[in-house]
């Protein structure tokens, strides 16, 4: 299977890199990736998979299916891009793409994407060429970032009947992602007031800023009767207007609840709207809590993790070229000192759990980072994490990027269509076709994964952490 997968790479590296291009040139924020999704779905059919659009009833979400019969394994692809990060690829400074929107890949998903998709065109051609039984399926996710697209699909059971989930994301190591994540609800809370005259007749107005900057300040002192490993997060979105001497008749603010346990993230929640109803209380204006998206924490499968491990190995961590070492040293020294002293505890996140000496005098990683099961956090959030509560799922990350490389920068946007990002996508892609592979092949391993799983679902009962009248919202704060 090994000689297989690799031998396919080899052949088709040419075009999953195009693939990655093409969406790297159009990036497209959260439920408005229309332009990947539908190129996604086009060359899905190409290749042979039967694909369903408009999964859980969002226009970007599909399924691209081939087999039939059991096991069932998935490769869920992520494609979505983020604001504020438009940045010309394969330079070492910031500079926008002139004529574009203000967006970019700066989480990596055109790689995460297609790495995703590679995978599971390998398996299905090891399937086809051996007339194996089996089913094969590439889930097109929209909306992770800030949209939670899987949750949702989870929601409408998008993922029932699979058997396994496999994923990646790029970063600047080479590991199995074995930590928790955070759960997190996303909420906007808006105030509605009374203009008047700011000079002349204050008294007869009422601030919904006064609200938002009282909800702030409530917010601030709750930080000290929340749990340690909790994290809150807003940005004012309306401030109600430009003028001063305006009372401010409305107003806006985006909060983003991080915690361990989704329920823990939720009763921080709770207590916020309590602050919130105070605000208004005190400033005598209307509020309405608009509940944006939630998602749970990541539920960690050791099982299928020493599997994909043992596939990683196997793939080997690869080479890296003087030219690709040069730019890596070029992005390095565009980092402050306190982001290169950081550089370890980043990569511990993504599962590095070693001490960073086998880095030194090297600006990219090299090699595969040891497996070590964990119960330490990954103080990010990802929807994974809701795949992970009603299918077993596994994640791995590939070196992509130059050491030290933060997510959600200019500089992950510029190393996005490198050699050395595409070397990367394609060894998560071979990690993650050998690993389903496995899985297909042996049915004690997947029983035994199975077993972990449901040992799990019996103490820890799922419940989606999104009411049902919820719609997805578009960056733009539109519903779908």
């Amino acid at each position: 299977m090994h000689t297989f997968v690799k031998t396919y790479m080899e052949k088709h590296a040419d075009y999953f890199n195009e693939v990655s291009t093409y969406i790297f040139n159009h990036p497209e924020t959260r439920f408005e990736e229309f332009k990947s999704a539908n190129f996604l779905m086009e060359e899905c059919e190409k290749q042979g998979f039967t694909v369903e659009r408009n999964i859980a009833d969002i226009s970007t979400a599909f399924t691209a299916t081939f087999g039939s019969g059991k096991p069932v394994i998935a490769f869920l692809g992520e494609f979505d891009a983020l604001p504020e990060l438009n940045q010309k690829p394969c330079i070492t400074h910031p500079e926008r793409i002139d004529g574009t929107e203000n967006i970019g890949h700066g989480c990596g998903h055109n790689l995460l994407g297609t790495g995703a998709f590679a995978a599971a065109c390998a398996t299905k051609a090891y399937l086809e060429e051996r007339q194996l039984p089996g089913t094969v399926i590439f889930y097109g996710c929209p909306g992770e970032e800030g949209g939670s697209g899987k949750t949702f699909m989870v929601r409408e059971n998008a993922f029932d009947g699979v058997d396994a989930a496999l994923t990646w994301h790029p970063s600047p190591t080479n590991a199995i992602m074995s930590l928790p994540t955070l759960a997190n609800y996303q909420i906007t809370f808006k105030f509605k007031g009374v203009a008047a005259h700011a000079a002349n007749s204050p008294h007869l107005g009422r601030s919904a800023l006064d609200a938002v900057e009282l909800m702030n300040v409530g917010v601030n002192y709750l930080r000290e009767h929340i749990i340690q490993d909790a994290r809150v997060h807003y940005a004012v979105t309306d401030t109600g207007g430009f003028s001063p001497a305006v009372v401010q008749p409305q107003a806006e603010v985006l909060y983003l609840i991080r915690a361990p346990k989704i329920h823990e993230a939720k009763g921080i929640y709770e207590r916020i709207c309590k602050i919130a109803e105070g605000a208004a209380l005190m400033t005598e204006t209307k509020l309405e809590i608009e509940f944006i998206k939630a998602c749970s924490n990541y539920v960690p499968n050791r099982s299928l993790e020493k599997i994909m491990y043992q596939s990683l190995q196997t793939i080997g961590a690869g080479e890296t070229t003087e030219e690709e070492q040069v730019y890596a040293k070029e992005i390095w020294d565009t980092f402050t000192q306190e982001e290169q002293d950081f550089y370890i505890d980043l990569m511990k996140g993504f599962g590095y759990f070693g001490d960073g000496s086998e880095f030194k005098g090297k600006y990219l990683a090299d090699s595969i980072s040891d497996y070590r099961e964990s119960d330490e956090i990954f103080y990010g959030s990802t929807d994974v994490s809701d795949v992970s509560w009603v299918v077993p799922t596994v994640q791995l990350t590939a070196a992509t990027s130059a050491l030290a490389t933060p997510l959600h920068t200019w500089q992950m946007t510029a190393q996005g269509l490198t050699s050395f990002a595409h070397k990367g996508m394609l060894r998560a892609a071979s990690t993650m076709a050998l690993t389903g592979l496995n899985l297909l092949a042996s049915e004690e391993q997947l029983e035994e994964v199975q077993n972990e799983f449901k040992k799990f679902q019996a103490e820890y009962p799922y419940t989606n952490p999104i009411p049902k009248h919820i719609r997805p919202t578009t960056l733009g704060g539109e519903k779908i």
